[in-house]
């Protein structure tokens, strides 16, 4: 049979996973495997299969550059029943400690990069959401209504005795207007309740350390492919994640460059799948400016605009960024994290001294440390059966203790002659006193 394997791998073992392409599985082949299900990102996508790794893995890989020079492998060590298949292709995509930088024809170039440290960083949906709707808001523009709006008559309450409500009413004769109710908020012409005011608190101060916790959290999941896929990006044929392409393609000036580029390196179908999602907004916004909705796309992160951000900007569902000024409503937009990102080599290398590493601190940031996960394995049944842990806990109790029981001896006879022998010779005795 023919089969399809992309390795899924993190520095976070639950992240890590395999994604099986077959074209029909084979029967036992894969029932070691601990959770299997199905994921569908969205519904032009196929559905695949996801594993997680095994204890022992299925299938040996390398590195993503001896890919074209390995077309198959002809028999896969370690599977269950010692099963063999074909395999067309074997493709390692995700956080390595090593990442390939191409060039702008998606041909390596030949250098590595070493992964940031802040690709490693916990995922924090909760706090990525949370700034992102925090900092969503400071770019409000307050509105209200007319501080005279149903005020502008003169009415007034016609009291009571008169089989009426007491709303006030407007004043004078000859028309339909008059003795309609007004200002109230139940009246036609009347004000709406509570007035909406220009004073309200629109804007939100969000910490320094928050907004950087959420921007290394929304780095590191664009670096997971699963959490990129589950987005609903199209990433099937892409060499890497994360991409890095050399610093060349900063010089690019024009957008049919920039086309070339997205369509070398396998990204156009993302931007393609983004331009069909065009479509008109629902509500009353279609008449404020905000016609059309659309998805996002690719993001592009640079490091030295020498005309990236023209040649790109014209591109739909495109957007670019500076690596200085990272901006967390393009990293995570909607709150939702796993934003397909092209980085340039300047840029992607530059991360360690933006967000520092484990062992040193951030050159650009003050007062800011990395962000460490409290739990760094959450496996945590295979914790507590680890070698480790049974040596320095206390060892299972074989007999279990039994707690004594503290019974009435007034109320419970065989207590009071364990306490009191002859109390038995007691009450025997007044027993046959009374019948006596």
């Amino acid at each position: 049979m023919n089969l399809i394997i992309l390795i899924l791998s993190h520095p976070n073992p639950l992240s890590t996973a395999v994604l099986f392409i077959p074209q029909s599985f084979p029967r036992g082949l894969f029932k070691s495997t601990a959770a299997k299900f199905r994921l569908k990102s969205a519904p032009h996508n196929k559905p695949r299969h996801l594993s997680l790794i095994p204890p022992h893995p299925l299938f040996v890989h390398g590195d993503v550059g001896d890919a074209p020079n390995r077309p198959g492998l002809t028999h896969a060590p370690n599977s269950p029943g010692g099963s063999s298949a074909s395999v067309e292709l074997v493709v390692t995509m995700a956080a390595r400690p090593l990442v390939t930088v191409y060039n702008e024809k998606n041909e390596p170039t030949g250098t590595q990069v070493k992964l940031p440290a802040v690709f490693t960083a916990p995922i924090r949906p909760d706090l990525v959401s949370f700034i992102h709707d925090q900092l969503r808001k400071n770019k409000r523009q307050p509105y209200a209504v007319s501080t005279k709006a149903g005020h502008q008559t003169s009415a007034e309450s016609w009291g009571t005795g008169r089989a009426v409500a007491r709303i006030p009413r407007v004043r004078g004769g000859g028309t339909h207007r008059s003795g309609q109710g007004a200002f109230g908020n139940m009246c036609r012409g009347g004000r709406m309740f509570a007035p909406t005011k220009t004073y309200r608190r629109w804007h939100r101060r969000v910490n320094v350390a928050q907004r950087r916790y959420a921007a290394a959290s929304a780095i590191a999941a664009s670096g997971v492919p699963a959490l990129v896929q589950a987005r609903g990006h199209v990433i099937d044929k892409l060499n890497e994640i994360p991409l890095v392409i050399n610093d060349k393609v900063e010089g690019f000036k024009k957008t049919k460059e920039a086309v070339a580029l997205l369509k070398q390196t396998n990204l156009w179908a993302d931007v393609e799948k983004a331009a069909n999602s065009k479509r008109y907004r629902a509500g009353k916004g279609k008449g404020r400016n905000r016609r059309y909705k659309q998805k996002k796309g690719p993001l592009v992160i640079y490091n030295n605009d020498g005309g990236l951000v023209q040649a790109f900007r014209n591109i739909p569902g495109v957007s670019t960024l500076s690596v200085d000024r990272l901006n967390l409503l393009k990293l995570a937009p909607g709150g939702h994290l796993g934003r397909l990102i092209l980085w340039t080599e300047g840029a992607f290398k530059k991360l360690d001294s933006l967000f520092g590493t484990l062992s040193k601190a951030s050159e650009v940031k003050k007062n800011f440390s990395f962000p460490r996960a409290k739990l760094t394995n959450a496996d945590i049944s295979r914790i507590v059966r680890s070698e480790e842990i049974l040596k320095a806990v206390v060892p299972k109790r074989q007999t279990a203790i039994v707690s004594k029981n503290h019974g009435n001896p007034l109320k419970q006879a065989a207590l009071l002659n364990k306490l009191n022998p002859y109390a038995a010779v007691i009450k025997r005795a007044s027993r046959v006193a009374s019948k006596a």
